[in-house]
């Protein structure tokens, strides 16, 4: 398989840097390099970081001529985003999860956008869930919304990876993935984002998310205790106004009691009381009026 060598000579088209991180999904891997493959959009560079797979990934990659692939030692998804970032020239930026496929007009449809509204610094489409190969339909509460909405996104992640793109600047701005974080990265950046600027939101459905496999982070049980750390960062950093903080310092004392109640179910009582302190600490500092 070939792919489209990067075409920077095409008048008014941005250069988009589309960067897969990969684990041991040498089964699926190869359908997402090809949705990329088949983009109608021709102007990206294809760049694939394998974080210390152990199957034949390195194999099926070795027989692909014209994408970019890194190795690395296993270190984490958000290691491997962040290096590929480092590595990239592309104005715009996209991920995808190797568990994950565009749709054909993806790119096209993101970057037309940014051609329309030049003061977007992130946007993401909608997306098709495929779960154990059946499609389901989310929840209301997972339904995704364009422009500002930190404070919906504190209680659950409304952006997907696979479904952004976003101008390099970005980076910038508010930071790259947090390496400390196993799980919940994805969670961490957008509230980053989602506190001071828009996500916008293409109503079409040109991802499709497939889930329910054993090696997804998001069966990871401990992703409360990831979020509450994310909440945490914001907090003491003192960047979020009077109205997110109220928000943020609700929601992290629900996580908390959330998370303290299952430590104590399972007999961590000094891990407990780590969370019922974190709550009652934060609990301190919102102003009586907005309890």
């Amino acid at each position: 398989m070939q792919a489209k060598p990067p075409n920077t000579d095409v008048v008014g088209q941005a250069l988009v840097s589309v960067i897969i991180p990969t684990f041991n999904r040498a089964w699926c891997l190869m359908e997402a390099v090809d949705s990329v493959l088949s983009q109608t959009y021709p102007n990206y560079e294809l760049i694939v970081v394998d974080d210390g797979s152990t199957d034949n990934t390195g194999d099926l990659l070795s027989h692909c001529q014209g994408i970019s692939v890194i190795q690395q030692t296993n270190q984490g998804v958000s290691s491997a985003r962040n290096r590929g970032i480092a590595s990239s020239k592309g104005e715009l930026i996209a991920f995808l999860d190797s568990d994950d496929l565009w749709q054909p007009e993806k790119l096209a449809a993101q970057v037309a956008f940014f051609g329309q509204h030049q003061d977007a610094m992130i946007c993401q489409t909608e997306e098709v869930w495929i779960r154990n190969g059946r499609r389901i339909f989310p929840k209301s509460r997972h339904k995704k919304i364009s422009g500002l909405f930190f404070e919906r996104s504190l209680e659950l992640c409304l952006v997907s990876p696979s479904a952004v793109m976003m101008k390099r600047q970005l980076f910038d701005d508010v930071g790259l993935f947090d390496v400390k974080l196993p799980a919940c990265e994805d969670y961490d950046l957008w509230l980053r984002v989602g506190a001071h600027l828009p996500i916008y939101l293409i109503d079409e459905p040109l991802i499709i998310k497939r889930g329910g496999h054993a090696d997804q982070l998001s069966s990871n049980p401990a992703l409360d205790q990831y979020r509450i750390r994310s909440i945490q960062k914001l907090l003491e950093g003192g960047e979020l106004s009077v109205e997110q903080q109220t928000v943020a310092i609700n929601v992290l004392r629900k996580k908390c009691q959330i998370v303290a109640a299952g430590c104590r179910k399972r007999g961590k009582f000094e891990e407990m009381q780590y969370y019922m302190d974190m709550a009652t600490k934060f609990s301190e500092v919102i102003p009586p009026t907005q309890k």
